[in-house]
């Protein structure tokens, strides 16, 4: 409602511009009129003349509000014309017949546009500037004034014409503008809920795998304490060390940007695996066939779903072994991870396991899709399927 409002208040101050003009013209041959006219200098005539013109001024200030409905708009198109023909003739100055009916048949081609009733209009205020000429000098003469003043006429109608289409013009791109601020505002709102989701995943990728890996490696280094085996536990801790200064960078890293600098898919899959085999002790066989380049999502996609998917194996499977495939060819990346372990209905998932929930969001986002394939006792099976070239 506010924008419908200051778009019509533009529009208004459009057509004020052509209104101060007019004003100043008719102002100027008041004037005119009250020195050359002798009978304009008594008190009453000019007191008339000057009520007179001052309403014919004030109905075009008024002229937007007054005719709403088909009927004032005739009205008042009627009555400003016998009003003009009044005020000419009291002014007796033929430079008046041009003041007003040239105002009067440019603000009816502004209000009417190039219609079939604007026409008729136009036809009438002529006629009564035909009148008006006639009466102050010969037949011919106004027949003369009514050529002369089609190529004005036809010169105003193209000025208002254009002026008029420019306003319009103006106020759809206004309130196109007005629209597309709006569609800008849903699509921030929309972005920002996106990314809050984004975050939760990243957050959830680098900390919880993490943090998953530390626990299992200080999970060895304790039963090796206890095994008495001081020198493998030194070394678990050392890597443990080490993991938590990884985990802490990627923290940092995550959280300042929010993006993850994979470097090589191979290498860093390597590493994912030894971390994994290092505090698990679960062989894990790696195979990777890649004949081009992948996008840089998904690259990230495929490091985060292996490293989740190891992180579940080691946490849930009780595996004895497990692998990790890379594979692909001219449209598809396929990640294949397998365990030997106790399996698990993948229809009774529960709440809070968001490590899956996450992978399933990647494979969404990329236009893949994660398949995950497990029975009681006989270990899982997960495939990630992704487009080579990310949207």
């Amino acid at each position: 409602m506010q924008t419908k409002t200051s778009n019509r208040v533009k529009v208004e101050q459009d057509y004020r511009l052509f209104f101060v003009f007019m004003t100043l013209i008719m102002v100027g041959m008041y004037v005119v009129s009250l020195i050359e006219n002798p009978a304009l200098q008594k008190f009453w005539p000019a007191a008339l003349f000057t009520i007179l013109l001052t309403a014919h001024i004030t109905l075009h200030w008024i002229v937007i509000r007054l005719i709403q409905t088909p009927v004032r708009k005739a009205a008042y198109i009627i009555g400003q014309g016998l009003l003009a023909f009044v005020i000419i003739q009291m002014s007796g100055n033929i430079g008046m017949i041009f003041a007003l009916y040239m105002a009067l048949i440019g603000e009816c081609i502004g209000i009417l546009g190039i219609t079939r009733w604007a026409a008729l209009t136009v036809l009438f205020y002529m006629a009564l500037s035909v009148s008006n000429f006639g009466l102050f000098a010969d037949t011919g003469s106004a027949f003369f004034w009514l050529l002369a003043s089609i190529p004005t006429i036809i010169f105003v109608s193209l000025y208002v014409t254009l002026y008029t289409r420019q306003a319009e013009a103006r106020e759809r791109a206004q309130a196109l503008a007005d629209e597309l601020s709006e569609y800008v505002a849903k699509v921030e709102d929309l972005t920002i809920a996106n990314e809050r989701q984004r975050m939760a995943r990243e957050l959830h990728d680098t900390l919880s795998q993490g943090l998953a890996g530390l626990v299992l490696q200080l999970e060895a280094a304790d039963a090796h304490l206890s095994n008495k085996h001081p020198e493998r536990a030194q070394e678990i801790i050392q890597q443990s060390m080490e993991t938590a200064r990884s985990v802490l960078g990627d923290a940092r890293k995550a959280i300042s940007d929010l993006r993850h600098e994979s470097g090589e898919l191979e290498d860093s899959l390597r590493l994912e695996i030894f971390r994994f085999t290092e505090a698990t002790g679960i062989p894990c066989n790696f195979h990777l066939a890649l004949s081009q380049p992948i996008a840089d999502s998904v690259r990230e996609t495929v490091i985060r779903a292996v490293a989740e998917s190891l992180n579940n194996i080691a946490r849930h499977a009780k595996a004895a072994s497990s692998s990790v495939s890379v594979t692909a060819n001219e449209n598809e990346i396929t990640v294949d991870v397998k365990d030997d372990g106790i399996g698990f209905d993948p229809n009774a998932i529960a709440s809070g396991h968001y490590g899956l929930l996450g992978m399933q969001e990647r494979a969404r986002l990329n236009r893949g899709r994660l398949e995950v394939r497990s029975e009681a006792g006989k270990g899982t099976h997960l495939t990630l399927t992704l487009p080579i070239e990310s949207k």
